[in-house]
């Protein structure tokens, strides 16, 4: 059974850091690319970034450019995303999905399979 599972989300203060990382099991996810999204309470779905499986090519959102990264860790079968100087804005569940094609998106339908979520609350 394919299944993506994000871990790492938590509390932290305006500024900090945190690393999520989005586990597959049932599958090879370098074969796969992968998006990060995030959902604020009352907000749409949002695309943060992407890792493409040809050539791992990167895409991220303009609301996070410079400030988060996201990177593969084929040995762990586990993709992560470096989230850095974290606002209040960032606050989210953050979900992982994996899809089949070769290109980067930050559509969610373009997505076959998601993980549950982590939540990620940026607050002083």
């Amino acid at each position: 059974q394919l299944q993506l599972v994000e871990s790492g989300g938590g509390l932290v203060q305006p500024g900090g850091s945190l690393r999520l990382s989005c586990a597959a099991s049932g599958f090879t996810l370098n074969s796969y690319d992968i998006g990060w999204f995030r959902q604020a309470p009352g907000k749409e779905r949002e695309g943060v970034s992407c890792i493409s499986s040809t050539r791992d090519s990167t895409y991220y959102a303009d609301s996070v450019k410079g400030r988060f990264s996201i990177s593969r860790d084929n040995a762990k079968n586990t993709v992560y995303l470096q989230m850095n100087s974290l606002q209040p804005e960032d606050t989210a569940v953050y979900y992982c999905a994996a899809r089949r094609w070769g290109l980067c998106s930050l559509r969610g339908p373009n997505y076959t399979y998601w993980g549950q979520g982590t939540p990620v609350t940026v607050s002083s």
